[in-house]
């Protein structure tokens, strides 16, 4: 089906957490400034430490483990890009399940127009190619139409952008199928392996080809093309009438959380991968 081929990625193998719906007009206004840093610092290396009820960190850990296999994650003193403390991220490879471990921040509202700068340090502790292997989404849940339901399956529920290992191998880029776009791909910068490599993805977020799209890795600039970076109502209603679905983008859209670590390992090789130092500044 067209809607399905174009909110998911080419192998269907990019499953996101299902979303409540909330009543958009029950929602307050997006906040226009906001900034959020964790370094995954703890006590003793506690994981509960970065669930605190005022939740004033991370909200939740995303996990479905291939068959046979439970992935991990942890918080760790060695190796660490900054402090005392990194997370570290045990993804399996996948068999008929497709095996996601990653740390999520939920209740963000960041609106379209908005300049999002999200940066952190990853070490990918394998030489194993990381084909399709996603690191980082940016998604919005509210924004999909509740008539619509559950009939394309929770992964298409929460649209956004997302980081993905491209390019044949390693090439990291800019994954925009749940919006309908084509990857913002990239072959210049083969992503380091075995020691710590900083990422600074920045965003002019927009429904339209304006939206600023840009990727540095280790200082190396890798990606600068404008290009739709937000869910946009018009795209959304023209792919679902091509099933005779009559979709309405929920208002006000707005991206609400982030997931990072192994958001999706569609690859048949284990992953152990380590994240540190994670920062999101919203302009």
């Amino acid at each position: 089906m067209k809607a399905y081929y174009f909110l998911t990625i080419s192998l269907l193998c990019v499953f996101c957490l299902g979303c409540d719906k909330n009543d958009p007009e029950e929602n307050p206004a997006p906040e226009q400034s906001y900034r959020f840093e964790d370094g995954f610092e703890t006590t003793n290396n506690s994981l509960n430490a970065l669930f605190p009820t005022d939740g004033s960190r991370w909200s939740t850990i995303q996990q479905t483990d291939p068959s046979g296999a439970e992935n991990a994650i942890s918080v760790v003193t060695n190796p660490v890009s900054e402090g005392g403390n990194a997370l570290r991220i045990l993804a399996y490879g996948s068999d008929s399940q497709l095996s996601k471990i990653d740390i999520e921040k939920n209740g963000l509202q960041i609106p379209e127009g908005s300049t999002v700068r999200i940066s952190a340090d990853f070490y990918i502790d394998t030489t194993e190619p990381l084909a399709d292997l996603l690191l980082l989404d940016l998604e919005c849940c509210n924004c999909w139409d509740p008539a619509v339901g559950d009939n394309y399956g929770s992964e298409n529920q929460c649209p956004g952008v997302r980081l993905m290992m491209s390019g044949g191998n390693d090439y990291l880029s800019i994954e925009r199928g749940k919006i309908s776009g084509s990857t913002l791909q990239q072959t210049r910068y083969a992503f380091p392996r075995q020691q710590w490599v900083r990422v600074e993805w920045t965003m002019t977020l927009s429904a339209t080809d304006s939206g600023r799209n840009l990727l540095v890795i280790d200082g190396q600039q890798v990606l600068d093309q404008p290009a739709m970076n937000f869910p946009n109502p018009g795209v959304f209603r023209d792919v679902f009438a091509q099933e005779g679905i009559d979709f309405t983008l929920q208002q006000p859209t707005y991206y609400e959380r982030v997931q990072i670590g192994a958001t999706a390992n569609p690859t048949p090789r284990t992953i152990p991968m380590y994240v540190d130092n994670f920062s999101l500044q919203v302009d």
